[in-house]
């Protein structure tokens, strides 16, 4: 279990779950709301590094929004520069899967001096990944009318708790390549609860979002990973991000969906340990 800190930063303040030892790591993902427990990858990077999972505004104990502090990518960014700081950390690793790895691009980008490295998968560069017929998030793909309106029954204030898990069960299953392995999930300790709000928040922010250009000057070391078959961000985007970094690396998973920390565990935790 993560120990729980409240970090007053200048920004603010966040909450914070730390555990493991090594070398400093921040965790996070840009929509997802973590308790103590962490998420199953940040307890298997918990096995070689010093973990920080961080609440971004709106989330947990964290600060919400304010009139000079928004829900965005880059205030996301720098309110992470502001928890390192206070925390006394020089540089650490950043992690993150799905949203969390679009913000580990942007890191590298905005504050490449603050980073040893990044961790970082099931991601896109820019919001390409809403147009390819092979994303749920397409208007092409076939999945994505009910992915729609899972999302809208999400929204309902109505909705039972019961009825929440059964719509989120249906959500997780078409980014699963090993549809057992969300039985797995359930028998785990963890979090990272979905906040509809921050990710309507997001989606508008996705007309803006390009690195590409950007990336290409970025010396940070990047270890950059995907499933050979995931179906929220394809892995040609993955592959597109890991070839547009100069000190950049790509792992596939080739059994695994958008999950492999779950799908393909063994070798995602030997994919971790070489990161080291």
């Amino acid at each position: 279990m993560f120990n729980t800190e409240l970090v007053h930063s200048k920004r603010g303040t966040f909450e914070v779950f730390v555990y493991g030892q090594g070398e400093p790591l921040a965790y996070t993902h840009l929509y997802s709301e973590y308790n103590s427990n962490g998420d199953i990858m940040s307890q298997q990077l918990s096995e070689h590094y010093k973990v920080y999972v961080i609440n971004l505004r709106g989330a947990g104990q964290s600060d919400d929004k304010t009139e000079k502090y928004t829900y965005s990518m880059d205030d996301a960014i720098h309110d992470l520069e502001a928890v390192r700081e206070t925390l006394g950390v020089e540089e650490w690793t950043f992690a993150g899967h799905s949203t969390g790895g679009f913000l580990a691009l942007k890191y590298a980008v905005m504050y490449p001096k603050s980073l040893t490295k990044i961790i970082a998968g099931g991601l896109c560069a820019s919001g390409e990944y809403m147009n390819h017929p092979e994303s749920i998030y397409c208007k092409n793909n076939p999945n994505n009318q009910r992915m729609k309106n899972i999302f809208a029954e999400m929204r309902v204030p109505e909705v039972t708790r019961e009825e929440r898990i059964e719509l989120a069960k249906e959500w997780i299953m078409m980014s699963l390549y090993r549809k057992d392995a969300y039985y797995d999930m359930l028998k785990r300790k963890n979090s990272g609860r979905t906040l509809m709000f921050k990710i309507d928040y997001f989606t508008k922010e996705l007309k803006d979002y390009d690195l590409r250009d950007e990336l290409q000057k970025s010396d940070v070391r990047a270890y950059i990973y995907c499933g050979r078959h995931d179906a929220q961000c394809p892995y040609v985007f993955s592959k597109e991000a890991a070839d547009l970094m100069p000190n950049a690396t790509l792992k596939t998973f080739e059994y695994s969906n958008h999950m492999p920390d779950i799908e393909e565990e063994d070798k995602f935790e030997s994919f971790i340990e070489k990161t080291v």
